[in-house]
């Protein structure tokens, strides 16, 4: 499984987007409003899943709006940032 469908795969299961596929999340459809329909309770969920799963910790909300764009955005700054395992 590629990183990017991991990616998308775990958020489906964690914030329980029940009737969604990973190949139903454009990477670059914003997560949020009228996007994805995420809202700033699921941007907590975004920060703890990336902790938990990747080992990052992001701790600047300036930052995490930059980094919740998109799939694209969030893809990148997994890549760049997780936790070797």
């Amino acid at each position: 499984m590629d990183e990017m469908r991991e990616l998308k795969q775990i958020i489906i299961d964690d914030l329980k987007l029940e009737g969604l596929d990973p190949e139903d999340i454009q990477d670059d459809q914003p997560l949020f409003g009228e996007g994805l329909g995420l809202d700033s309770l699921d941007a907590v969920e975004l920060v703890v899943i990336l902790q938990k799963h990747y080992g990052i910790e992001l701790k600047d909300m300036d930052k995490a709006r930059e980094v919740f764009t998109n799939m694209n955005t969030l893809a990148e700054y997994v890549r760049v940032n997780r936790k070797k395992q």
